[in-house]
């Protein structure tokens, strides 16, 4: 049985891919410009990708973002807060949040509040997004 399904499995992989080589070369005749255009635009691509690169490194993300803490100490976020905030950022719930710092979930529900207060917000994505303004997260 499976040597019979593995036969027809293979002789309909080949036909498909003797197909699809007529369609190639069907297409190579057929337009023949659109198809060398296609390779230049490809072979720029990897070459303004490559350069690019070279030209603008990337810098580190472990040693490149300092957190603006005099931010945090204006605002009065305390360290439980900005916690809850970075556990926030990272799309966790207020239950994960919870078990996370082993706190209730009410607890984590008082702590989002006033943060949603000290940043002058209403919602979680628009309290990370002004955290991020002000330099709080990465």
């Amino acid at each position: 049985m499976w040597r019979t399904i593995l036969l027809y499995g293979a002789l309909l992989t080949a036909g498909v891919a003797g197909l699809k080589w007529i369609e190639f070369n069907l297409l190579v005749r057929t337009h023949p410009g659109e198809l060398y255009l296609f390779l230049l635009a490809a072979a720029f691509l990897g070459l303004g990708v490559w350069v690019g690169s070279r030209l603008f490194p990337r810098r580190a993300a472990a040693g490149g973002f300092v957190v603006n803490d005099r931010v945090r100490e204006t605002l009065g976020i305390s360290e439980r807060e900005f916690e809850v905030l970075g556990l926030l950022a990272a799309g966790r719930s207020n239950k994960e949040i919870a078990s996370a710092l082993n706190v209730s979930p009410n607890t984590v529900k008082t702590h989002v509040a006033k943060l949603y207060g000290k940043l002058e917000v209403t919602r979680r994505t628009a309290a990370i997004v002004r955290a991020r303004e002000l330099g709080m997260l990465q």
